[in-house]
C-alpha cells in the first residue's frame, strides 16, 4: 500500500513526522512526501529514513497569489495522478485545502487530514476576508476527508461551532508526540537560562518573552534568557531588526535556528512559550521529556502540556508582567524545580510518547 504525505513545508515532515513515516514503512508501506521544496535539497534526507520525495511545484506555504494558487493545484493533481497512492495524510492549511480537493477529483477516497492547529488566519479578528475564505476553503476540503486528527478540545469546538467538520470524522490525539529514547531525561543545570524555541513570530509571544526577559534582567542580571529559532513568512512574522536591539542591551541571546535543540534544552533550566494558540505545542514536549519545568499561556493547545503549579505555571496570553513573575518565582524556588521536572517526564510518558500517538494515527488509516 502507498501512502502519500502532503505539507507546505518539507522541514516540517522531519521535525513532526520522522517517526510516523517510520512507522508506516516499518508496517510494510510505501511513502511518498510531497512538499514545496526542490528535490535536490530534499529526495536524499527522505531515501535515507526510506520515503520518496517529490516537489510541489507553485506551491507557496503563505503566498496570497490566487494565481500561484491555482497552478500549484493542478500541480497537485498532477502528482497524486502520478504517484496513484492508496491514502493520504494532509496537514498545513494550502495543502489541506487544495490537497484534500485534488484528491477527490482524483477518486482517492482514504484522505485524512491533520490539524497541528488552526493558525493565526482562521483566529484573526484583523484579516477577516482572509478568514472567512479560508473557513470556506476548509469546508469543502473537509468535507471530502474521511477523518479529521486535532490535537486539543479548543480546535474540536472552534471547528463544529462553525460547521466545518462533523463530530464523527474527529479524531483526536496527543499532539505529534514526542520520541522519548531521542529526548532522555537530564538533570537540571546550576546556572539558570530560561529557553524559548519556536518560530520568530509574534504569535509565539516572542515580545512578551522579550519584555519579561527585561523585567526579570532588571532583577537577576546574571539570568540568561535565550532564544533559539528561525525566521518565518508567517503573516505575524518578526525579523532581526526587531531583535538586535535588544541581543546589544544583553536582554536577550539568540542562538540562530538548529535542527537538534536537545543541546539547549539539556543546558535550561525552565522552557518558556507564551504563544497565542498552538495544536500542542511540540518544543515543549521535547523540554518535557528531557525533565525541565514549563512557562506557558493559558490558551489553546498550551493548557494541554501544563497542570498548573505540578509541572510549571500556565500565565494569561500577551501579560509580560504575569510571565516574569513566574521565571522569578522559578528562580527564587529552585529547590521546587527538580520536582517539577520529574513531573513533565511523567506527563509526557503518559500522555505524549510519540509511539502511542502514531498508533492511534496508524490504526485511524488502517496501516
Amino acid at each position: 500500500m502507498m501512502v502519500m504525505i502532503l505539507s507546505s513545508f518539507a522541514a516540517a515532515n522531519f521535525y513532526f513526522r520522522e517517526d510516523m513515516i517510520k512507522a508506516i514503512i516499518d508496517k510494510g508501506h510505501e511513502v511518498v512526501v510531497a512538499a514545496p521544496e526542490p528535490k535536490k535539497e530534499w529526495s536524499k534526507r527522505f531515501l535515507e529514513i526510506g520515503a520518496k520525495y517529490v516537489p510541489i511545484v507553485h506551491l507557496e506555504k503563505n503566498g496570497m497569489n490566487p494565481f500561484k494558487d491555482f497552478l500549484a493545484f493542478f500541480s497537485l493533481l498532477h502528482l497524486i495522478r502520478k504517484e496513484r497512492p492508496d491514502k493520504i495524510f494532509v496537514y498545513h492549511a494550502k495543502t489541506i485545502v487544495y490537497g484534500t480537493i485534488a484528491a477527490s477529483v482524483l477518486g482517492v477516497k482514504d484522505v485524512y487530514v491533520f490539524f497541528g492547529g488552526l493558525g493565526s488566519i482562521i483566529n484573526s479578528e484583523q484579516s477577516k476576508v482572509a478568514s472567512k475564505v479560508l473557513r470556506l476553503q476548509y469546508k469543502v476540503a473537509l468535507k471530502r476527508s474521511k477523518k479529521v486528527f486535532l490535537q486539543n478540545e479548543d480546535d474540536i469546538k472552534k471547528l463544529l461551532s462553525l460547521n466545518l467538520v462533523k463530530r464523527e470524522q474527529i479524531v483526536r490525539i496527543n499532539g505529534s508526540g514526542v520520541n522519548l529514547e531521542k529526548f532522555q531525561e537530564k538533570p537540571l543545570p546550576n546556572d539558570f537560562t530560561f529557553l524559548f524555541v519556536g518560530r520568530i513570530i509574534r504569535d509565539k509571544g516572542v515580545l512578551e518573552y522579550i519584555e519579561a526577559a527585561k523585567i526579570v534582567k532588571s532583577i537577576y542580571p546574571s539570568v540568561k534568557m535565550q532564544i533559539v529559532g528561525y525566521f518565518d513568512t508567517n503573516p505575524t512574522a518578526i525579523n532581526m531588526n526587531n531583535l538586535e536591539l535588544f541581543i546589544k542591551q544583553g536582554i536577550i541571546e539568540y542562538l540562530g535556528y538548529h535542527e537538534d535543540v536537545r543541546p539547549f534544552l539539556e543546558k535550561c533550566t525552565a522552557f518558556v512559550l507564551p504563544s497565542y494558540h498552538e495544536g500542542t505545542p511540540k518544543s515543549v514536549l521535547e523540554a518535557m521529556a528531557v525533565g525541565r519545568p514549563i512557562i506557558t499561556t493559558d490558551t489553546v493547545g498550551c493548557r494541554e502540556t501544563v497542570i498548573n503549579g505540578l509541572n510549571g505555571f500556565l500565565v494569561p496570553v500577551k501579560d509580560s508582567k504575569a510571565l516574569a513573575d513566574k521565571m522569578i518565582w522559578m528562580i527564587e524556588n529552585p529547590e521546587k524545580l527538580k520536582e517539577m521536572a520529574k513531573e513533565s517526564r511523567r506527563l509526557c510518558e503518559e500522555k505524549f510518547d510519540v509511539k502511542k500517538v502514531n498508533q492511534v494515527i496508524l490504526d485511524t488509516m488502517g496501516l
